[in-house]
C-alpha cells in the first residue's frame, strides 16, 4: 500500500524552493534596473491579456465577489501599476547627492515568501510578483487552499513569460503541494528574508514568529465619519459604491459608518436611496448569527456575497434593488460582532452628537479589532480633518474618497498597491501602501569632507553662545565638550 504524506512532501518542496531562489537571487542582484524593468514589463503585458479569464476563473473557484470587479482589480495592477513602476529605481544608485557628498544605494531583501488571500488572489499575486522582481527579489509564493488553481495558473504564465525575458530560474515560484506545514517550512527557512502576507490572519501569528521581518496586509473594521460639512450625495455614493465593489471583500472598506447627528436624517435617506436597507434589530441578530462562528471568526461562506443572499441565508427577505445592508448601533464592544470587519456588503451604522464624540467612536473602533488598517473622513473643515489625521491609531487616512479604491491608489495618488500595511498598532514593519521600495534596504556612502583633525581640535564643537537665541535651548559645559573631545582623541589614535 502506497501511503503519501503531503506534508513532508510540501516540506521538502519549500526547502528545495528556497535554496533555488537563493542561488537565482544571488544572479538577479547583479542585474542592473533596465533588465529588471524589461522582465516586470513582459509580465505585466501577458498578465494584462489573461486578465479577464483568470479574474472569471477565481470567482468560479473560490465562490467569492463579482469576476467583473476582480477584472477591473486584475487589469489595475497588470495596466495601471506598471506606469507608476517605470522610472522608479530600487537597486544600484537610487540618489546622489553632489553638494553633500553622500550617496544611497538600493540592495535587495533576498527571497520573500508571499501569502496572497483567496478574496483577491490573481491582482494580489500579480502586484508582488512585479514588485518583487522590480526590486530584485526573488518570491516564492504559498497559494491560499481556496485559489490554488488559479494562482497557480497565473503564476504559471508569469514565470514562463519571466523566465522568457532572462529572469533566473528559481527566482519566481510557488509551492505545487499547498499545506500548513510546507508554508512553515517556506518563512522559517534561514534563505528566506522576509514574508508578505496579506489578507491571511491564521498564519500571522506563524510568520511573527519566524524572526523575520512581516509586511502585514491584514483584516481591520475601518470606518467612515460622515461630518456635518460634508457633501452628503456624494459621501454616500462613495461608500455604496465602495462597500459593494467585490461584493465587499476589500478588506480596506468601509464596515461602519459614523454620522454627525445634526445631518443623521438626510444622511439615513440618502442610503435609502442608494440601495441600503436598515435592519430592525430582530434582522441583525438573525445576521450576525450566520456572518460569524462560534469562534468569533467570520463564516467564509458568508464572504462576497450579494446583500440579498446574505439576508435570505439569514432568514428574511429584503427588495431585490437592495445593495447593502445596515446594522444600527450605539455600542463598541467584542461582544458586539458587527464591530468585527465584515467581508461582504454589510456595514454598522453609528450616531455621534458632534466630530470629537466621532471621533473617540472611531477610535474605539479601529483598536476593538487592533490592526489599525483604513480610516475615511467626508469632510470639508480642514481644521476637523486635521484632527482626525492626527488622532486615530490607523495606517491610512482617506479624505472624501471611496475606501476600497482611495486605499489602492485607484482613486488617490498613494502608490498602487494590493498590499495596504497594518502595522500602526505592532502588525507588520510598515503602514505603507507597499512598494518595490519597502523591499530594498538603503546603503548609504558618504565622502569624506572634512578632516579628523577637525573634530579632534575641537573645531566642530563650539560652546554656545547665549547670544545665539536661535541655538537650542539645551546647553553643554566646557568641560564635557573638553570630555568628548579627549573621547574622540583616544578612538581616532587607536584606529
Amino acid at each position: 500500500m502506497n501511503i503519501i504524506d503531503n506534508d513532508l512532501l510540501s516540506i521538502q518542496e519549500a526547502r528545495i524552493l528556497v535554496e533555488n531562489a537563493r542561488e537565482a537571487q544571488k544572479k538577479l542582484a547583479a542585474f542592473p534596473q533596465e533588465k529588471l524593468d524589461e522582465i516586470v514589463e513582459h509580465m505585466a503585458e501577458e498578465m494584462a491579456k489573461q486578465a479577464q479569464e483568470l479574474a472569471i476563473m477565481s470567482s468560479d473557484e473560490t465562490d467569492y465577489g463579482i469576476w467583473q470587479d476582480k477584472y477591473m482589480k486584475n487589469r489595475f495592477v497588470s495596466e495601471y501599476l506598471p506606469k507608476k513602476l517605470r522610472g522608479m529605481t530600487c537597486v544600484g544608485i537610487i540618489s546622489h547627492d553632489e553638494q553633500n557628498k553622500t550617496m544611497d544605494i538600493g540592495v535587495p531583501l533576498g527571497v520573500i515568501i508571499g501569502l496572497c488571500p483567496a478574496t483577491s488572489p490573481v491582482s494580489t499575486t500579480i502586484y508582488k510578483a512585479l514588485i518583487a522582481i522590480k526590486s530584485g527579489n526573488a518570491i516564492i509564493f504559498s497559494p491560499h487552499p481556496r485559489a490554488r488553481k488559479t494562482i497557480g495558473k497565473a503564476l504559471d504564465r508569469m514565470i514562463r513569460t519571466a523566465e522568457g525575458a532572462g529572469l533566473p530560474e528559481g527566482a519566481l515560484a510557488y509551492l505545487h503541494t499547498v499545506t500548513p506545514s510546507g508554508t512553515l517550512e517556506l518563512m522559517n527557512h534561514p534563505a528566506s528574508s522576509i514574508i508578505m502576507n496579506t489578507g491571511v490572519p491564521g498564519m500571522l501569528k506563524a510568520a511573527n514568529n519566524s524572526g523575520k521581518p512581516v509586511i502585514y496586509g491584514g483584516n481591520g473594521n475601518g470606518p467612515a465619519f460622515i461630518e456635518r460639512t460634508a457633501d452628503i450625495k456624494q459621501s454616500v455614493r462613495d461608500i455604496i459604491s465602495s462597500k459593494t465593489f467585490d461584493n465587499g471583500i476589500v478588506s480596506a472598506a468601509e464596515h461602519s459608518v459614523v454620522v454627525d447627528r445634526c445631518i443623521a436624517a438626510e444622511v439615513k435617506r440618502e442610503f435609502k436611496e442608494n440601495g441600503a436597507y436598515f435592519m430592525t434589530s430582530e434582522e441583525s441578530e438573525k445576521l450576525s448569527a450566520h456572518l460569524f462562528l462560534a469562534n468569533g471568526c467570520v463564516d467564509s461562506e458568508m464572504v462576497g456575497k450579494t446583500a440579498f443572499q446574505l439576508a435570505k441565508r439569514a432568514g428574511f427577505s429584503v427588495p431585490d434593488n437592495v445593495r447593502v445592508l445596515v446594522s444600527e448601533q450605539r455600542y463598541v464592544s467584542d461582544d458586539n460582532p458587527f464591530t468585527k470587519e465584515m467581508l461582504c456588503p454589510v456595514f454598522a451604522y453609528y450616531i455621534e452628537d458632534d466630530w470629537m464624540n466621532a471621533c473617540e467612536k472611531c477610535i474605539e473602533l479601529l483598536i476593538n479589532e487592533k490592526n489599525g488598517h483604513t480610516l475615511v473622513i467626508h469632510s470639508t473643515d480642514e481644521a476637523v480633518i486635521s484632527q482626525f489625521a492626527l488622532k486615530k491609531p490607523v495606517g491610512r487616512v482617506l479624505v472624501n474618497t471611496p475606501a476600497s479604491f482611495g486605499s489602492m491608489g485607484a482613486t488617490t495618488n498613494l502608490f498602487p498597491a494590493m498590499t495596504l500595511g497594518s502595522g500602526s498598532a505592532g502588525v507588520g514593519i510598515t503602514t505603507d501602501n507597499v512598494s518595490p521600495l519597502n523591499l530594498i534596504y538603503i546603503r548609504k556612502v558618504g565622502y569624506g569632507v572634512r578632516k579628523s583633525e577637525e573634530m579632534t581640535n575641537g573645531l566642530l564643537i563650539e560652546e554656545p553662545s547665549s547670544s545665539q537665541d536661535s541655538r537650542p535651548s539645551q546647553e553643554y559645559k566646557l568641560e564635557d565638550l573638553q570630555m568628548l573631545q579627549q573621547i574622540l582623541k583616544n578612538v581616532l589614535q587607536g584606529l
